[in-house]
């Protein structure tokens, strides 16, 4: 009879199973295959978030990719056709910075040293630098994704769709330009928009130079004069802005008292004002007693005597001297000017001057005041604010309010710029127009400082080669502190400190940012803020609190998104306006632009119409068609259109934000609306059934997705996500070359194999949990959950081909078969309806658990081991049938439970056990199969408590022996367990057998909880109970200490008790306690919740030889193995004459016979001088054994 089963001798090996397996899949064409299969079945859209192939993928790829791809798989199994288009990120910085890098150039250099077109070739080349790899992984991990036809972000398509979903933002007044404080990245060279600035990571702790300030006040109260000079303290993170400084802000209702005291740098007499509640931060307690006339310079207690009280409202008003005058503050004169910047110009016409074609006027006597702000906190500082309006957002609108000028630079082309310039530093003089220079600049003063960078990370002196030596910039003195030294000098700083404080840094630079005034697009988020508040509560997240919290949080404070980035590389904003500003144009498709060239021709403004030139076609949508033009930068700027009242219009120079790209991807990888427009707008491809990425794209793809489809489409982009944590290194550190601890993808999946590194993520923590990925514990994955799925169906493939078992057998009906085949089949059954449950809720974590629960614990543990001997004893009748269809089922069902999770290994389970061994090319994909249902029929809950209950008895029982080193082989007499209930004594009743066999015992008594004669003990579980009962946990402790034997046993019994005699009436579960119950001579104890079990260690002459003839047969059963004897051959044994050894024998020698087939059983001396002899490993006895066949 041939052989239905493949066998296999040699160890598993999952690496060479994954290699196997890709191999069939890729000659069957498989993943094309089962997508085949389910066309014109119902859809799950799933979406791909796009991943930048410049930089080589990791380990925490695999876990993002593992999630997808078991949720895809898992539906298309439930019979959904899972489209799964896979993409590219090529735009954004990361691109460029890389090609900067590699380059050896700086944002500067661009149009300088490089072209932007060779610039720009060189991103397209550097964007998909590692494609090879990232497919590579794809592959290898198995993860299902269609390569092949990939949606580019730089793709002219992709690109003409954004620009059609930013003109319906623009024609519903979404999109517009504004002039504001915004974070910019010096060594990024563009603005970031506040998603990006919230990336996790993004803001650090960092330690800078902090300085309290002394503005010099012009108009003091009286009650401020009298002791020295009075000031207004300020204290500030950033000593580098103080330059800019034009107002102090104070909180309106605060309380602020002036103190006369001493300047402990100078040991000058001074008078401060700051908020009342803050004096304790800066004086000691004592100061208020201390001899004011007694200080001297350097004493460690500074008196001080507070003179008088104001509110901030009364401050409001006040004048002070610039600290620092470097340079006076100016405004533009124009028409949109504010009146008061008119009405001083016309008054004071000595300070208005020209630079190039724009008037200003130097307004400093408008600037140096004291101003109101409800911002102002009392947290830290002096409770008075230091106001630079151009270097914060909150500054210039407090700063705009009160008609404070700002402080600007004007630069050679007529500019205002802050004193900052892009790089990071002050202003060089031969940047700055020389009129401007002239009138509002003091040489000398802000020469000392011109071209400082004001924070060592963007100094080049520590970017060597465009690598940031962190270390060196950390060390080397910077600006804060050369400007906090001098105002020490100066008598103007009262302290200056280290401070530690949160900072945002730039997500791709790692370095810090600046905030900065600039001209900018930006996309009006907040008027659809309670829009997007509201579809959000519609989506399915996991887990629920980042919807509610991360993500819920970020959207009730949404701020506009600020669309535009000043670089080279990206898709460029789609608008044209004429010079004045006054004219423009949204462009929203390309046959658009191509109709408003033509009109530019025409009027005579461009020569030709350069997509005409390169003969691109308004309306052809082929691919050879668009690959015609390049619409990116330079080409794109090259174009002038041409304005309703005939002037030239410009294209804003700005490109958009890379995450707008990302965020365009449902509608652009489908070329929407030009292309496939029905399958949108009929919901076939839209919204997405589910997503998942990484919690760094909760404000960035997962926002971009939510704000476009919210605002575009009034609808969600996806019904249902996961945002997964990080994959941290085993010790919980984050992962990284420098540090030398990442984890290598594609080694693992060499060394393991790619299925237990999967079941490894996803069954170790929740997928939103943070992992800590530790390689022993993918090895331990191989060895206890494959491994034993592996020796499971090789134990069921041996014994079905020898007795010729196929699994096409009539069923054995359900109520003929064994309890343990009904216990198991209902089990399964149950583990399908969990698993099932878990997957459809997005819990893979929880589906994967139980699946191993399963196999280890039930099936192999349990069911395999205890029914052993139903397949290999006797003929085929219905009971081995059974056994055998019922191991079949359930190996068939796990393969297609956990493919899923590891498609190479339960694809090539599912396919030895449903294809013929001895068809060269049998081979049936569990991916084409369907997801198993389970069978309520076939559900026994009593049967499966019960079954738990003989497992947990035999646990405990077998804790027991280990604890005194009693082997399951040596027989013990009795095994005694309470009962608290009928209920329990019926079912222990009902497993005797079983719990005798299992844990080897003669004897087993049943008795109630207070016959058993056991004392008990309980310890109460203070972290659990403390929360609850924290006033009275000191009493209820005691009270659960001293608890009678009777009201144990009813906790027991019960599952609860309560203290009535205690406040409150507290109530205890057994979760609460420990149950201790105290041993009795002669026997050991054990319990775990309301089962105790009493075990009798006493071993008898008697016990002792069975109990050797249980180890001789275990031995010799090995012996067979390792001589590749067949499991029917009849052996002869010849043992070592031993006393132990006879006496088990003389016993026992029938039984071990029959067990081990042999026709005879000899004892013989000195058998360790023979070859053949081999030791049979028993503890205390040097004893051999020779087995040889008859």
């Amino acid at each position: 009879m041939g052989k239905k089963f493949k066998e296999y001798s040699k160890q598993l090996n999952l690496s060479d199973i994954n290699k196997e397996m890709l191999r069939i899949w890729d000659e069957h064409s498989l993943f094309e295959a089962s997508m085949k299969e389910r066309e014109g079945c119902p859809t799950f859209v799933f979406y791909e978030g796009p991943p930048s192939a410049n930089g080589m993928p990791g380990i925490h790829h695999v876990m993002a990719r593992t999630i997808k791809d078991i949720v895809c798989r898992y539906k298309t199994m439930k019979g959904f056709h899972v489209k799964r288009k896979a993409g590219w990120d090529t735009h954004g910085l990361p691109v460029e910075l890389g090609v900067e890098k590699s380059l050896g150039i700086t944002k500067e250099d661009i149009g300088k040293k490089i072209s932007v077109d060779e610039y720009n070739a060189a991103c397209r080349r550097e964007v998909m630098k590692y494609t090879k790899e990232w497919t590579d992984l794809t592959h290898r991990m198995g993860y299902w994704v269609d390569l092949e036809n990939p949606y580019i972000t730089y793709d002219n398509k992709y690109i003409e769709s954004i620009w059609w979903l930013l003109r319906q933002l623009y024609d519903k007044g979404y999109l517009f330009k504004g002039y504001t404080i915004q974070p910019y990245s010096p060594a990024a060279g563009t603005g970031l928009s506040s998603h990006e600035l919230n990336q996790p990571g993004c803001y650090r702790d960092v330690k800078d130079t902090t300085a309290t300030a002394l503005f010099r006040m012009l108009d003091p109260k009286p009650e401020m004069e009298g002791w020295g000079t009075p000031y207004f303290m300020a204290w500030t993170t950033t000593p580098w802005t103080l330059p800019s400084n034009t107002a102090l802000c104070v909180g309106p209702s605060f309380d602020y008292v002036a103190l006369r005291t001493y300047n402990p740098y100078t040991g000058d007499k001074i008078t401060v004002v700051l908020a009342e509640v803050l004096v304790g931060a800066y004086f000691r307690k004592e100061g208020a007693e201390a001899d004011m006339e007694a200080y001297r310079q350097g004493d460690k207690v500074v008196p001080y005597r507070v003179v008088g009280k104001w509110k901030g409202a009364d401050l409001v008003g006040m004048k002070y001297s610039q600290l620092m005058k470097w340079v006076k503050p100016v405004e533009k004169l124009n028409e949109m000017s504010a009146s008061y910047v008119k009405e001083f110009a016309e008054t004071h016409p000595e300070n208005v001057f020209s630079c190039g074609n724009d008037r200003f006027v130097e307004i400093a006597d408008e600037a140096f005041r004291v101003i109101p702000g409800d911002y102002v906190t009392t947290d830290d500082g002096t409770g008075i604010v230091h106001i630079a309006p151009t270097f914060g957002a909150d500054d210039a609108k407090v700063a705009k309010a009160a008609g404070i000028p700002p402080l600007f630079m004007i630069n050679r082309k007529g500019e205002t710029r802050p004193m900052v310039d892009f790089t990071g530093k002050y202003y060089a003089f031969d940047e700055l127009d020389p009129a401007f220079v002239e009138k509002c600049v003091d040489v000398e003063a802000y020469g000392r400082h011109a071209c400082d960078y004001v924070k060592n990370a963007y100094d080049p002196r520590f970017n060597p080669g465009g690598k940031y030596d962190e270390k060196a910039a950390a060390q080397a003195e910077d600006l804060n502190i050369v400007l906090s030294m001098e105002m020490k000098k100066a008598g103007e700083a009262f302290r200056i400190e280290k401070h530690t404080h949160n900072y945002p840094h730039c997500w791709r630079t790692d370095k810090p940012v600046l905030y900065y005034p600039l001209d900018s697009w930006f996309i009006r988020t907040t008027a659809a803020r309670e829009r997007l508040m509201k579809l959000n509560e519609s989506i399915k997240w996991k887990p629920a609190s980042t919807g509610s919290g991360r993500f819920g949080k970020w959207l009730e404070n949404l701020q506009d998104w600020n669309l535009s980035r000043s670089r080279y590389w990206g898709t460029p904003l789609p608008i044209w306006r004429s010079e004045d500003g006054r004219e423009e144009i949204c462009i929203g498709s390309y046959e658009e632009l191509f109709n408003e060239i033509e009109k530019s021709v025409a009027a005579g403004i461009m020569d030709m119409n350069p997509l005409k030139e390169k003969g691109f076609v308004p309306g052809d949508y082929s691919k050879e068609n668009y690959d015609r033009i390049d619409l990116h930068r330079p080409y794109v700027d090259e174009i002038t259109l041409v304005s309703p009242s005939g002037k030239p219009m410009k294209r804003e120079l700005d490109l958009i934000d890379v995450w707008f790209d990302s965020g365009s991807m449902p509608y652009a990888q489908i070329h929407y609306p030009f292309e496939n427009k029905e399958l949108l707008d009929t919901r076939e491809v839209y919204p997405a059934d589910f997503i998942a990425e990484g919690v760094d794209q909760t404000r960035g793809w997962f926002f971009t997705l939510h704000a476009i489809a919210g605002m575009v489409f009034d609808s969600v982009a996806y019904k249902a996500v996961i945002s997964n944590g990080l994959v941290l290194d085993k010790n919980g550190n984050k992962m990284s070359k420098r540090l030398g601890n990442a984890i290598d993808p594609f080694n693992n999946i060499e060394r393991f194999g790619s299925d237990p590194v999967r079941w490894y993520m996803i069954s170790n923590s929740s997928p939103w949990d943070n992992l800590k990925y530790d390689e022993n514990g993918v090895a331990e994955v191989s060895r206890k959950l494959f491994a034993t799925l592996y020796n499971t169906y090789k134990f069921f493939a041996l014994y079905a081909n020898v007795d010729g078992f196929t699994g096409d057998e009539p069923q054995v009906d359900s109520s003929r078969r064994p309890e343990i085949d009904r216990w198991i089949l209902s089990l399964l059954n149950t583990l399908t309806a969990d698993v099932t449950a878990a997957l459809d809720d997005y819990e893979p974590t929880k589906a994967a658990r139980a699946i191993d629960e399963f196999v280890n614990d039930n099936l192999s543990n349990w069911y395999v081991r205890l029914n052993r001997k139903r397949f290999w004893a006797g003929e085929m009748d219905e009971d081995k049938l059974s056994a055998y269809q019922t191991l079949y089922t359930c190996l068939k069902t796990v393969a297609l439970l956990m493919a899923p999770f590891a498609p190479f290994y339960s694809d090539r389970l599912y396919s030895d056990l449903v294809s013929s061994a001895e068809e060269g090319d049998g081979y049936a994909s569990v991916h084409t199969a369907e997801f198993p249902v389970c069978d309520p029929a076939l559900v026994d809950s009593a049967l499966e408590e019960r079954m738990k209950l003989a497992q947990e008895i035999t646990s405990n029982v077998l804790a027991l022996r280990r604890k005194v080193n009693l082997k399951v082989r040596q027989p013990l007499q009795t095994l005694l367990i309470p009962v608290a209930d009928s209920r329990q004594r019926q079912a222990v009743e009902a497993l005797e057998d079983l719990i005798k066999s299992e844990v080897n015992i003669k004897d087993l008594k049943i008795v109630d909880n207070e016959e058993s004669g056991l004392v008990k003990r309980v310890k109460a579980d203070f972290k659990k109970l403390g929360p609850r009962y924290g006033k009275i946990m000191k009493q209820l402790g005691k009270a659960i200490t001293e608890m009678a034997q009777k009201d144990i046993a009813l906790l027991e019994k019960e599952g609860s008790f309560t203290f009535s005699d205690l406040p409150g009436e507290p109530v205890v579960t057994l979760d609460d306690v420990e149950v201790i119950p105290e041993d009795v001579p002669g026997w050991l104890v054990a319990n775990d919740g309301n089962i105790t079990v009493a075990l009798d260690i006493t071993v008898t002459p008697e016990l002792r030889n069975e109990g050797m003839a249980r180890e001789l047969i275990n031995r010799i059963q090995n012996m067979r193995k390792g001589n590749n004897f067949e499991i029917t051959d009849k052996v002869k044994v010849v043992l070592s004459d031993l006393p132990e050894i006879r006496d088990a024998v003389e016993a026992f020698g029938d039984y071990i016979a029959a067990q081990v087939l042999a026709d005879s059983i000899t004892l013989a001396s000195c058998l360790s001088d023979d070859s053949e002899a081999r030791s049979l490993e028993i503890e205390g006895l040097d004893a051999f054994a020779k087995v040889s066949k008859n």
